[in-house]
């Protein structure tokens, strides 16, 4: 990285710091502080609900991602429209019209306070973990590519993110998100602006389309019944609608997102604004990823883009097996050449298109040959060597292919996309606390004494995030990771939440036994690989509320 570089991306992130908290110091009472005053407009709202999805992982998994596979990740979003309706029509009406702080405050009106607590509980690990991990992934990745060390970069992005959390609550949350989703998309188009005029003079962006097609990256529905596929439009409309109402509907750090909102039509419009802006905003992340995969059919490439993989291979029994398979890939990328000339002069040659598509899955093979040598000799040199290379895909490209200034604007997207979504977690983490734990056990809170244990919240949920950033390990694709991970309670949560709505008969002490049991299962059921970890929302949600309904009716009987 060359002075310019580091002269964009400090400055941003400085700035967003210093703005967020300036602009929102004067936070003093708890609906200011947790609330946001309830003054956000809609376009505050969806733009902030964005920004709390869109973590660094969204941007360093999600290219590398498409490189690999293709567009098909895309079906994992197709639950997101019918999520919000739900989520517009039944949930946030009536968080509005109780005038709750958390989700959770809900169902001990509902149910009791065991129920309230138990979820909230629930809520706490999984979002705990989650934001332990949207600190780490950017740190790993930017630790091995630039040689930082890893425990600085987690405890300076976990401390600059602190910092203005603490300071300003949920309104310096949202204030900092819209001016960060704002680098994000500036920073994304310009890129793949850039990525275009790097092909050569020759192909248009008509060829860099046919290309991709050629080799299979433009397909995005797979109608395939096979549990074994992770991402179908089936996995994506059904157990992605439930992951995504679990996650819009019952996840403080969504929920407190918009219930900062002026009135009901606003926050039922941010909501809509992020649902329709969702999937073309994934959409256009995963085709960066697939003009990526064309760059790299006329440049080569490594055969692992993790650099630590060369590190680990080289000096150990199985460097000379390693080479010979990116030689093979060498040959590879020759012959495509020829064939991709002959796509171009005759676009529909079905013998060009197959020996494309033939050459692609050699290609695929090589890949995850080379994978195996890297854990072989990682397990040799008795290191800890992630082979998964997808992470690293788009930011190799980055820092070898970019020009300089445009090196740290895309860092700074990155490095501000995962301050975004981990001052979000920890917010909510932090209110959740204050307002399910905290208030609700101990008597005679002040509201003075609520926003100053809900800034210390912050702060001590803020170094657990960066402490769990610290022993993590990255033992998936980091997209993959997070969704599993969530995927795991995200389905019993929901259930509860619907028993609430929808099941009068059933009471406190069936969904709260229910839900431990459920719990359970669903942890057993993904430890032995079930099924996909999409299919766990739903499994999870019809799991609790039959458990539910039978302890209910033995109860009466």
């Amino acid at each position: 990285m060359e002075l310019i570089d580091w002269i964009i991306l400090v400055s941003t992130l400085l700035l967003i710091v210093v703005y967020g908290t300036i602009k929102t110091r004067g936070a003093k009472s708890s609906l200011d502080y947790i609330k946001a005053g309830n003054q956000a407009k809609w376009w505050t709202i969806g733009l902030s609900v964005m920004a709390t999805q869109a973590s660094a992982i969204t941007f360093l998994s999600t290219p590398g991602q498409a490189f690999h596979d293709g567009m098909g990740f895309i079906q994992f979003y197709f639950g997101v429209p019918l999520a919000i309706i739900i989520v517009c029509v039944v949930f946030i009406p009536i968080y509005h019209k109780l005038k709750v702080y958390t989700a959770y405050e809900y169902l001990e009106k509902r149910f009791d306070l065991k129920t309230r607590t138990l979820t909230a509980l629930l809520f706490l690990i999984q979002r705990s973990l989650s934001a332990g991990i949207t600190i780490f992934a950017p740190a790993i990745i930017l630790s091995s590519v630039l040689g930082w060390d890893l425990t600085t970069l987690n405890i300076i992005l976990g401390l600059l993110v602190i910092i203005y959390t603490v300071s300003g609550g949920t309104k310096a949350v949202n204030y900092t998100q819209k001016y960060q989703m704002g680098i994000i998309f500036v920073g994304l188009l310009i890129c793949l602006v850039v990525i275009i005029n790097l092909l050569p003079e020759n192909i248009s962006f008509r060829n860099a389309i046919d290309i991709a097609g050629a080799n299979s990256k433009l397909e995005i529905l797979n109608f395939s019944f096979d549990l074994e596929n992770r991402y179908t439009i089936w996995s994506g409309l059904i157990g992605g609608t439930f992951l995504m109402m679990s996650y819009f509907g019952t996840d403080q750090s969504q929920v407190q997102r918009y219930l900062s909102g002026k009135s009901l039509k606003e926050m039922q419009l941010g909501m809509i604004f992020n649902g329709i802006l969702k999937i073309p905003m994934q959409f256009f992340i995963l085709f960066i990823g697939v003009m990526v995969f064309v760059f790299y059919q006329f440049n080569s490439s490594p055969i692992n883009f993790n650099p630590q993989s060369i590190n680990t291979v080289n000096n150990s029994t199985y460097e000379k097996d390693y080479k010979n398979l990116q030689n093979e890939l060498n040959i590879i990328f020759n012959e495509k050449q020829n064939h991709i000339s002959n796509l171009l002069i005759s676009k529909n040659d079905n013998v060009t298109n197959n020996r494309l598509s033939e050459l692609e899955l050699k290609e695929k093979k090589l890949r995850l040959e080379a994978k195996n040598l890297i854990a072989l000799a990682s397990e040799e040199k008795n290191i800890k060597v992630e082979t998964n290379d997808k992470d690293y895909v788009f930011i190799t490209f980055i820092l070898e292919n970019l020009p300089k200034g445009l090196i740290g604007l895309l860092l700074a997207v990155i490095l501000s996309a995962a301050m975004s979504s981990t001052s979000s977690e920890i917010n909510a983490l932090a209110t959740t606390t204050a307002i399910d734990i905290y208030k609700r056990n101990k008597k005679n809170v002040t509201d003075d004494q609520l926003v100053k244990s809900t800034k210390f919240f912050t702060f001590l949920w803020g170094i657990i995030a960066i402490g769990i950033a610290c022993v993590a390990y990255l033992a998936d694709n980091l997209i993959q990771l997070v969704n599993i991970i969530g995927s795991i309670f995200y389905g019993n949560i929901l259930g509860i939440f619907l028993i609430a709505f929808f099941f009068k008969f059933i009471k406190s002490n069936a969904v709260f036994f229910a839900a431990i049991i459920t719990q359970i299962i669903i942890i057993y059921g993904w430890y032995n690989d079930w099924m996909p970890f999409l299919w766990l929302n739903l499994f999870g949600c019809i799991v609790v509320i039959t458990i539910s309904s039978l302890l209910q009716l033995a109860q009466k009987n």
